[in-house]
């Protein structure tokens, strides 16, 4: 054998280890200066890495929620300012809209009533013989509200008198075993369709008469509405007694009616009349006179035609 390969075989080849160089270590805020281009992707780390998840290519994490996500974008937010400012216009054109056709502030007015209030009105209802100054009470040209003045008209009253109307209607069906909710349904319409042809007649006569007169009417459904008050009065007194009760009762309530609506609307329809102090002759006068005649009687009619089918 070649004594070299003798060698190679016997003896152990020596390993080269490779030369130890110092590699300078960079400082925090240096850069390598065999580094072409600056690493940025530390300083994104450090500024985004609050905000975004490690999930990668600038996206949300998955337990980011996707309303946060979308509350987070700037586009969703204006589109949704935008929307809140066309909600409030839309809010506020349909608030001027509605109290064009229903006076939503004047009808605060008509419910500012109190218990003390409610309990005079009843007592005129009842007893108009009694009373004897008419005049509703003005506050710089301003009628004052009703629980200070208790000729002036309200809501509150003909409203609930009206409800309760239809309960006692309920009430006396059921006594008779005629109660059903169409017949009950029917008789609430009714009265409402009534109510409703009253105030458009009597809308039409002043019209047709040239009436000058400071009657709305919010003022015409407050007085028609307070003949609710004595067709409670007499149907609960027809349950109680009979027919006879209903009939006494409901009469006298018809005329209470009568004369409270006359003293009522003379202030109103002849209010030029009434001012002066004189009666006023001629043919417009006699027009208005008749009217408020006409309406006075048209009361008691109604009372007793919404009534007297409930009492047997």
């Amino acid at each position: 054998m070649h004594p070299s390969g003798l060698a190679a075989a016997g003896t152990p080849r020596l390993r080269k280890w490779p030369s130890k160089r110092r590699i300078p270590v960079s400082q925090p805020g240096m850069a390598d200066p065999h580094q072409l281009f600056d690493d940025t992707s530390s300083a994104q780390s450090q500024g985004y890495g609050g905000q975004r998840a490690p999930g990668g290519l600038g996206y949300p994490s998955a337990s980011t929620s996707p309303q946060a996500a979308f509350l987070d974008d700037p586009v969703s937010n204006m589109a949704m300012a935008y929307g809140s400012s066309l909600a409030a216009q839309g809010k506020e054109l349909v608030d001027k809209n509605i109290d064009r056709f229903i006076p939503v502030t004047k009808l605060k007015y008509y419910f500012a009533v109190d218990t003390m209030y409610v309990g005079k009105k009843l007592g005129l209802l009842f007893f108009p013989y009694l009373h004897q100054d008419w005049e509703v009470q003005y506050q710089q040209d301003t009628p004052v509200a009703p629980r200070f003045d208790v000729n002036a008209p309200d809501l509150y009253i003909p409203a609930m008198a009206f409800i309760t109307y239809v309960l006692v209607a309920g009430l006396a069906l059921g006594t008779q075993d005629r109660f059903s909710p169409d017949l009950l349904g029917l008789q609430a319409s009714s009265a409402l369709a009534w109510l409703t042809l009253e105030v458009l007649a009597i809308l039409l006569s002043l019209y047709l008469v040239t009436v000058n007169t400071d009657l709305t009417t919010i003022d015409l459904v407050a007085f028609l509405g307070y003949k609710y008050v004595g067709m409670i009065g007499g149907v609960l007194m027809g349950l109680l007694f009979g027919k006879i009760g209903y009939y006494l009762v409901l009469g006298w309530c018809c005329v209470s009616i009568f004369v409270f609506m006359i003293r009522t609307l003379r202030l109103k329809i002849l209010a030029e009349a009434a001012a002066e102090g004189v009666p006023v002759r001629g043919a417009r006068n006699q027009l208005r006179m008749y009217l408020t005649m006409a309406v006075a009687a048209a009361q008691p009619l109604l009372m007793y035609w919404l009534t007297f089918h409930l009492v047997r």
